[in-house]
């Protein structure tokens, strides 16, 4: 065998190993039992050991400095890179670090949900304080003498810097808060959808939508979280949803959101299983995808109005004049807390203030003490309303508690690209309106799944969003057109 060869046999087993940490991941958040919080905090610290031996086992390096990447194919030469570059980056963080940090979020998890159901931030600070102790550790090991947050962001998003990504959102932000305001102050309001609805059929119907919009059942499965989220890639991809008796928007839009994350993963080009190439090649990649999934597809006129016809089948007559005023309802603009609930007109502006925040703790700027005070003073000023309790506040997370510095920008990012993408998706897919009114998203996803998803890991981010948009580079403006569009006649501005 070629070095190439032994190199991605070992690789695969690997991948693999990765993948059974990820599955203790997922269990821990759904069924794991209240009690074994401690055991598992040894059983992931043990399997970051196991993890971090093999990604940097001098044969690993060996076999690199081996191979010719000018005999190897395009694929080839793309698992090189990403083998290549988790070689340097694991090499950097000694192996004890990395397990303490195993180690630490694992327990800080459930210390966060704790503290997070009893309002209680001092509870948490503690744990969080170590956490950002040992990830600006991690970061400054990384950096090398760069910056340390870009460092972190570089996990996320490769290739990306908090400097442009700060340009890109200090150009949003202005129509933003313009479109909010006016969007605020207009004299239509839609109403809301109130009611209650059964929890088992909501996830009965979301069951229901997520197969229409391409997740495969025999691949995956849906559980419930307190936190909705997509784990694993290739034949094993599961989601997780919520579900409340007055709010079966949440059930839906939380199913759809993840069904993106998780088509993004299914729909990869088998070929790449348990390789680099077998998962999605960014988190901007992978939101672009679950957040023009749940919005720009799930909460169009076209498809909210079967959506309309539908909920009325399984829930009985809605408290709604009719789909127009149900579009309406759906797109509501309101005054809240929650990122995960946020409407597409404010969901940026709460991911730039914890982009902020976290960027000033991996810096030494904010003390983890202190995050309290100054979320709650930056809330109020960017949303002018101020924070009831922790749990709507500082707390409403899970990212900082697992240790996911440089994770929240990727939300917003996603979201530019999802502006760029649904751009060109309507030009290759004129009658997608048609589709989506029958309750069937296939024609756009499958578009998605053609031109982004099954490349997997194999061009860079920002490559493979150009790519799929005909050549044309990832900007704000098509986000920021849409959503004035949209919103303009949502509130009849």
């Amino acid at each position: 065998m070629s070095h190439f060869d032994d190199l991605m046999d070992y690789e695969r087993q690997t991948q693999a190993l990765a993948q059974v940490a990820g599955r203790l991941s997922w269990d821990q958040e759904t069924v794991m039992p209240r009690g074994a919080s401690p055991q598992r905090a040894e059983e992931s610290e043990a399997m970051e050991h196991v993890l971090h031996a093999r990604r940097t086992d001098p044969r690993v390096g060996e076999w690199l400095a081996e191979i010719d990447a000018e005999t190897l194919d395009p694929v080839g030469r793309a698992n090189l890179r990403h083998i290549q570059r988790a070689f340097d980056r694991t090499n950097r963080v000694p192996v004890k670090l990395a397990g303490e940090i195993a180690r630490v979020t694992s327990s800080a998890q459930r210390s966060w949900a704790e503290a997070r159901a009893a309002n209680d931030f001092k509870a948490f600070a503690p744990v969080l304080a170590k956490v950002v102790e040992l990830k600006r550790a991690e970061a400054q090991a990384l950096a090398s003498g760069g910056d340390p947050y870009d460092a972190l962001l570089d996990d996320f998003e490769p290739g990306a810097t908090a400097t442009e990504l700060e340009a890109m959102f200090d150009a949003l932000r202005p129509r933003l808060v313009a479109l909010r305001d006016r969007v605020m102050g207009a004299d239509h309001q839609p109403a809301p959808l109130s009611g209650t609805f059964d929890e088992s059929r909501q996830m009965e119907l979301t069951q229901e939508i997520a197969r229409a919009f391409g997740y495969d059942m025999e691949h995956g499965r849906i559980d419930k979280a307190v936190h909705p989220f997509s784990s694993g890639s290739g034949l094993d991809v599961r989601i997780t949803t919520r579900t409340s008796a007055t709010d079966p928007f949440g059930s839906i839009y939380s199913t759809v959101h993840e069904v993106g994350h998780a088509c993004c993963e299914q729909n990869i080009d088998r070929d790449y299983l348990l390789t680099p190439l077998g998962q999605g090649v960014s988190m901007g990649v992978h939101e672009s995808q679950s957040r023009i999934f749940e919005n720009q597809l799930g909460r169009s006129r076209a498809f909210t109005g079967w959506l309309h016809g539908r909920m009325q089948e399984v829930f009985g007559p809605l408290p709604v004049a009719d789909a127009d005023a149900f579009h309406g309802a759906v797109n509501r603009v309101t005054q809240g807390f929650i990122r995960t609930e946020s409407d597409e007109v404010q969901y940026n502006l709460h991911v730039l203030l914890r982009f902020d925040l976290e960027r000033d703790m991996i810096a030494g700027k904010l003390a983890p003490a202190d995050l309290e005070e100054a979320w709650n003073a930056r809330f109020e000023a960017d949303f002018g309303v101020k924070v009831d309790k922790p749990a709507n506040g500082c707390l409403q997370d899970v990212h900082w508690s697992v240790g996911l510095f440089g994770y929240f920008p990727t939300y917003s990012l996603g979201n530019v690209y999802a502006g760029c993408l649904m751009k060109a998706l309507r030009n290759a897919v004129p009658d997608v309106d048609a589709s989506l009114a029958e309750g069937n998203p296939r024609p756009a996803t499958g578009w998605l799944a053609e031109n982004l998803q099954r490349h997997g890991g194999l061009y860079e981010p920002r490559e493979v969003i150009t790519r799929a948009c005909g050549g044309v580079a990832p900007s704000e403006g098509p986000l920021l057109d849409y959503l004035e569009a949209k919103f303009s006649e949502v509130y009849k501005l």
